[in-house]
């Protein structure tokens, strides 16, 4: 399978604190990818890090032949590399359909967009539904799926997915996890970090374990979460 995304030996600081250190990561054309670990392992750090939003100390980072480290984070987005951030980062006084739109803000093909409007309100009917209220006054798991349906505004061809779990009931994180399978069925890859052990396993294939910055194992997703160290972390 060609690999669509590597990351080589890449090193990230906040300040003169080292938060990554040597990592390498490949991410396979079409797989969900994903980095487990517990917080403060460096998994989001590495996601900004792709997404130009954090400067590589050093090591290069590739996305097909181009090498996109020291690309303007705008000009990632336009190559297909876009991110469902950690938290979600909606504009919660703006309309659902308004926060929808901004995922389409780099795209001037008028007639696509509203193709692309038309097909993600039939995948998020609840959102169609509430197309008019403000993103603040949506619950959790609307929430995620309007960052989700955002990001597909942009026409991904590597969606970078941050911790979508994070604060939802277990229900909703099972909603969460047949959208990202289904967008993976679709072609688009997904790199994923995530702690929720259910959900990780349920759609990945491959997975990277990080400990305080660095990797510590890889391997299919059965044969890591197999590992007796990766297990207690999850699940305790």
């Amino acid at each position: 399978m060609p690999i669509n995304l590597i990351l080589r030996k890449i090193q990230v600081h906040y300040g003169k604190a080292e938060a990554v250190t040597d990592v390498n990561v490949e991410v396979a054309e079409g797989s969900v990818t994903s980095i487990v670990g517990a917080n403060g392992a460096g998994k989001s750090t590495i996601m900004r890090a792709v997404s130009r939003l954090l400067p590589l100390t050093k090591g290069e980072i590739w996305f097909g032949d181009q090498r996109i480290d020291r690309m303007e984070a705008h000009k990632i987005v336009q190559l297909g590399i876009v991110q469902v951030p950690e938290g979600r980062r909606l504009f919660p006084q703006m309309s659902v359909l308004s926060n929808i739109r901004i995922g389409a803000y780099l795209r001037k093909d008028k007639a696509e967009i509203k193709k692309d409007m038309d097909k993600i309100m039939e995948r998020f009917p609840i959102l169609d539904k509430r197309r008019n209220q403000r993103a603040e006054t949506l619950s959790g798991g609307e929430q995620q799926m309007l960052a989700v349906a955002r990001a597909l505004m942009a026409r991904p061809k590597l969606l970078l997915m941050d911790e979508p779990s994070w604060g939802l009931a277990p229900l909703v994180v099972d909603q969460i996890a047949d959208i990202i399978a289904d967008i993976s069925k679709e072609g688009i890859t997904v790199f994923l970090v995530e702690q929720n052990a259910g959900l990780t396993m349920k759609v990945t294939q491959y997975a990277y374990v990080m400990e305080v910055g660095k990797v510590v194992l890889e391997g299919g997703i059965k044969e890591v979460m197999a590992d007796e160290n990766v297990r207690r972390a999850f699940l305790g």
